[in-house]
């Protein structure tokens, strides 16, 4: 297994990234706060290129490839939001992208991804196992496989995110980031723990997927059948190799929220807030509207992971049943 990641990798990734990756603004929300009762800060990675977080692991991952790797180029398997961030930041490194998605995948992010570039090789994620599809491809063509979090340069990549949170607001009481296979959570612990190191990190993940809970109450990596939530990006089975352990030792704890409790905070960030994020970007503020009796008076930051969801699902989202 590869060295964990640190601190100073988040560094180098944020000067590695810069000139590519947007700096995302931190937006605040004086209804969140009164709701709350709070100082909230909202780093809004849904306004990053192609709509995710996910471009700043991917683009500090391909950018560290030599010549001979970037002829062969790369694979990668993911939901949506990684492949496009793999498709996009191989377009611009100049080098051929195989993205393998699920069947399901949603049609936005399968449009976006071949957008960018990437040749789509789909697969049913009930009954196979996308990792493997990915080492047979990356064995067969010579490509490198770039999974969607547990790379160490993927994990400092994500880690930027926080790292700018930080440079802008300064010390933070708590943090809360959504989780799916703990690569932002990861990267995110890494520059808390040197940035503002009283800070309480917390993962969130759907309550149909706690593997990460799961996995942290037990001390090793439990790994659960695919969960069946809207919160596509967080759909993951386990954690990683690299990831676990650095939640392990850097994270205090991980909560899980609603599919409801999902769809409420989409329909905050859009009626509130003017923008669009997507079910598993709501994941780290609806833990923080469930948690907000023990939150006043605290300065908290919450990363909005992404913002890429099919417009038509979005609205039958947010429209209340009859």
């Amino acid at each position: 297994m590869p060295a964990l990641p640190r601190f100073e990798d988040v560094v180098a990734a944020t000067q590695r990234i810069a000139g590519h990756a947007h700096r995302t603004p931190v937006l605040t929300s004086s209804t969140a706060d009164a709701q709350t009762g709070a100082s909230i800060f909202f780093k809004a990675e849904n306004l990053q290129r192609m709509g995710a977080f996910k471009f700043r692991g991917a683009m500090n991952a391909l950018s560290r490839l030599d010549a001979t790797q970037r002829k062969a180029g790369v694979v990668a398997f993911s939901s949506g939001n990684h492949a496009q961030a793999v498709s996009l930041a191989a377009r611009l490194l100049g080098m051929p992208a195989t993205i393998v998605m699920p069947l399901d995948a949603p049609a936005a992010k399968v449009a976006a991804t071949r957008g960018y570039g990437g040749n789509v090789v789909h697969y049913d994620r009930y009954t196979e196992d996308r990792e493997q599809i990915g080492r047979d491809l990356a064995e067969r063509h010579g490509m490198t496989l770039i999974p969607p979090y547990d790379h160490p340069d993927v994990i400092a990549g994500q880690g930027t995110a926080a790292h700018e949170l930080f440079e802008e607001v300064g010390e933070l009481d708590a943090l809360f980031v959504c989780l799916g296979g703990g690569g932002l959570l990861s990267g995110s612990a890494l520059a808390a723990r040197a940035m503002s190191p009283s800070c309480k990190v917390y993962g969130v993940e759907p309550e149909a997927g706690n593997d990460a809970q799961q996995s942290l109450r037990a001390g090793h990596i439990v790994h659960i059948d695919t969960p069946k939530t809207i919160a596509d990006g967080a759909q993951t089975q386990h954690l990683g190799q690299i990831t676990f352990p650095i939640i392990q030792r850097d994270v205090d704890d991980i909560f899980t929220v609603s599919d409801d409790a999902l769809v409420d905070t989409m329909r905050f960030y859009a009626e509130r807030m003017k923008i669009v994020v997507e079910p598993t970007g709501a994941l780290s503020f609806a833990a923080v509207r469930a948690r907000a009796d023990t939150l006043a008076r605290k300065r908290i930051g919450v990363i909005i992971s992404g913002g890429n969801v099919d417009l038509l699902r979005y609205a039958s989202l947010l429209t209340p049943a009859p």
